[in-house]
């Protein structure tokens, strides 16, 4: 009886030990969560989540590549939750990109008509969409080409082997080259020695590598290059005014950002760059 009364009480002095160091086991760690927490909130770490990066899909037309890549590297550091993502291409297969659902936020065209389009469909909407610049229609050959030319009559001359402009139809310095040389009733003796450029910097390619004698390019484009150098400038009576509109496309998903990158490409700064690299400004 007295062994059973001995065995009783250690088990009730072991249970009241493991009750007690559970208890200080507990104090513990809710005093180390405590500091922990204090100390998070002194050093801010693990209290906050980085802030997400914005990337924003922009469409331009191939001629302004130069001055955006340059716009960009001034953008992008004042804006250091933005990322800019050009996709350059001819403005006609631009458009028809944001007509089949692609995920684009703004659209910078070299020619109003494609602009437009997307307005009449409500792709883009008429109050976020503005004229901005306006460029000019030269022809261009290489810095160490072999042909003399001067005006565009000497397109037909026999040493101007081959004469390159973008597709008229998808490319709007084809359509102004297009309809200049139909106005100057040579688009039709030309025909033999056209080399059609799925954008106007592939022209400009085309002149660079001697692969065309001559190509019809932006004012913009030839200044961007030191391998071709201005051979006349397109009489601007003879086409079209060329303009540059640019506008937010309604299915954006960052409606704020891409309206503040918007307003910035209107900005003294921003516009600045464009006539640098040789647009002018349309008021």
């Amino acid at each position: 009886m007295f062994k059973q009364v001995k065995m009783c009480v250690r088990l009730s002095i072991i249970m009241a030990l493991m009750v007690a160091l559970a208890g200080c086991g507990a104090v513990q760690n809710k005093a180390a969560t405590s500091s922990m927490d204090r100390q998070g909130q002194r050093t801010g770490a693990s209290t906050s989540k980085p802030a997400e990066t914005v990337e924003l899909i922009v469409s331009a037309a191939a001629s302004m590549t130069s001055a955006l890549k340059d716009i960009q590297k001034a953008y992008e550091p004042n804006h250091p939750g933005i990322k800019l993502n050009f996709n350059f291409g001819a403005s006609g297969a631009l458009q028809h990109q944001i007509e089949q659902g692609a995920p684009v936020d703004l659209f910078l065209s070299a020619a109003a008509k494609n602009m437009k389009a997307l307005v009449d469909e409500q792709l883009v909407d008429a109050s976020q969409q503005k004229k901005l610049l306006s460029n000019e229609l030269v022809a261009v050959v290489s810095t160490d080409g072999k042909a003399k030319v001067t005006k565009a009559a000497d397109l037909t001359r026999d040493d101007v082997r081959t004469v390159a402009i973008g597709i008229p139809e998808s490319v709007p310095a084809g359509g102004y080259a297009k309809e200049a040389l139909t106005s100057l009733k040579l688009w039709d003796s030309l025909q033999s020695k056209m080399v059609q450029g799925k954008d106007v910097r592939q022209v400009l390619q085309y002149v660079e590598t001697g692969n065309a004698d001559v190509g019809f390019v932006y004012q913009s484009d030839a200044l961007s290059s030191h391998k071709v150098k201005v051979a006349f400038t397109v009489d601007p009576t003879t086409y079209k005014r060329i303009e540059y509109p640019i506008g937010v496309v309604k299915a954006t998903q960052h409606r704020k950002e891409a309206e503040d990158f918007y307003t910035y490409l209107q900005s003294k700064e921003a516009l600045d760059v464009f006539v640098k690299y040789g647009f002018s400004v349309l008021n």
